[in-house]
């Protein structure tokens, strides 16, 4: 057995559920939670409806949810699901078919280069921090102005 949680195994139905809701009101980005340290691979959904936010996390596994604070009085109390790094990606590799918007061109490119480019010991050379950073760029640059479904 890992020594983390893993995703579970979600079905069609659920993959494609969890996919409509990080298509709405879902990011899938690199973040850092600290200034200084490196990028981190993250899928986080926000909703004021909770139980949205425990079907996601009944059916995955792994992730949390966090209260939101109402940033004006009149607004609506809110949650946001969020899971990190391999756990994200394990997640990302299921629902990943059924994205629709620029997230699914995200995920193309998290799929086929995050694990090689992210030593589990953070680790990296200097060829690898450039690729990397050129990595985290073109991430970047995707975004929804600029993706066109094929």
């Amino acid at each position: 057995m890992p020594a983390y949680r893993v995703a579970n195994k979600l079905s069609i139905a659920e993959a494609a559920y969890i996919a409509g809701l990080v298509d709405g009101e879902g990011s899938i980005t690199l973040t850092r939670k600290h200034r200084n340290e490196n990028r981190h691979l993250g899928l986080t959904i926000s909703s004021t409806e909770l139980q949205l936010l425990q079907f996601v996390i009944d059916a995955a596994g792994v992730g949390k949810i966090s209260n939101k604070r109402a940033s004006k009085p009149g607004h609506s109390h809110s949650f946001a699901y969020g899971v990190y790094n391999r756990q994200a990606l394990q997640l990302i590799e299921q629902i990943h078919p059924h994205l629709l918007s620029y997230k699914a061109e995200r995920c193309a490119l998290v799929l086929s280069e995050y694990l090689r480019l992210t030593p589990r010991n953070g680790k990296y050379s200097p060829q690898l921090m450039k690729e990397r950073k050129h990595f985290e760029s073109r991430f970047l640059d995707i975004k929804p102005n600029n993706f066109k479904r094929e």
